[in-house]
């Protein structure tokens, strides 16, 4: 008896903590998680002098420094008319969202067919499918440039995109092919008892994995958007991203850090409102033919 007491004890201890651990390990993690971006926005709005200006005697935190400035959009002006922001950030948008439209084109016709149906070495195949995806950038860019070279595709949108493709369609079918695994097959057995061919009953089901494939987008966008090596070395020239753009305002002689902040926020920007926009869909996409019924 006094042992169930004690565990009935302890089980109301270990409740009262998560009640308080919870909030504290949110408030800090959110903190932890916001306070570079406002750092950088904060940055990005100040000039040189107050940017790098000493906190006075007894101002030991500098929090009053901090946030005495008079906010400039110096630093944005200079990227779009000074450095060509603007193309970049349309190379940035053309690149990652002509990555995801082509890799989930494909990767949902192939998922959908290594769903629907069964041969010798399929699992062998979807293996060697994700193992392409699991090989780093760096073991793969060399003979990717060489390939990308010979045929006049560096520096160029068009191999920017392609390059994007080839970590990114893999992924693609591995990920929808869970989300076609989910989608009774009854469903496509009664669009072609009504008539429909196979292509037919493919496009009727898609609506039903919309929210796996709505994530996947985001994802492939999210991959293609941040990608630092493929921008740098098969978009370098014509085909520059917002990230090899970024890191060219570091200079040996100089580093304009009010520039960076503000291309920093300028990076991070669309990415967020996305993220908020369609929270819904990535969450019912990530989730979706995680329970078996």
């Amino acid at each position: 008896m006094a042992s169930r007491e004690l565990i009935s004890y302890d089980k109301g201890v270990a409740v009262k903590v998560l009640k308080w651990a919870s909030p504290i390990f949110l408030t800090f993690y959110l903190v932890w998680s916001l306070l570079p971006l406002f750092i950088m926005l904060v940055a990005s709005l100040k000039d040189l002098l107050d940017a790098f200006s000493v906190p006075k005697p007894g101002d030991w935190a500098g929090v009053t420094i901090f946030f005495d400035f008079s906010p400039t959009l110096t630093h944005y002006v200079a990227l779009f008319t000074e450095n060509g922001f603007g193309t970049y950030l349309f190379n940035s948008l053309v690149a990652s969202i002509g990555s995801a439209v082509i890799a989930v084109t494909f990767g949902s016709m192939c998922a959908y067919s290594l769903s629907r149906s069964e041969f010798r070495g399929k699992k062998d195949l979807l293996f060697w499918i994700i193992s392409t995806r699991m090989a780093p950038i760096v073991a793969v860019i060399v003979p990717l440039y060489a390939i990308f070279r010979s045929v006049d595709l560096v520096g160029t949108l068009p191999g920017l995109i392609l390059a994007f493709t080839t970590f990114n369609l893999p992924f693609a079918i591995w990920m929808l092919k869970g989300f076609f695994d989910g989608v009774p097959y009854a469903i496509e057995e009664a669009a072609q008892v009504d008539g429909q061919n196979r292509f037919q009953a493919f496009v009727t089901i898609l609506p039903l994995v919309a929210p796996g494939i709505g994530a996947f987008v985001i994802l492939c966008i999210l991959f293609a958007w941040n990608d630092f090596l493929f921008a740098t070395i098969i978009g370098s020239g014509g085909a520059k991203t917002l990230p090899a753009a970024t890191k060219e305002l570091v200079q040996p002689q100089n580093i304009d850090w009010g520039k960076i902040m503000a291309a920093g926020i300028v990076t991070t920007a669309p990415m967020i409102p996305l993220g908020l926009l369609v929270r819904r869909y990535l969450v019912a996409g990530l989730t979706m033919g995680a329970v078996k019924e």
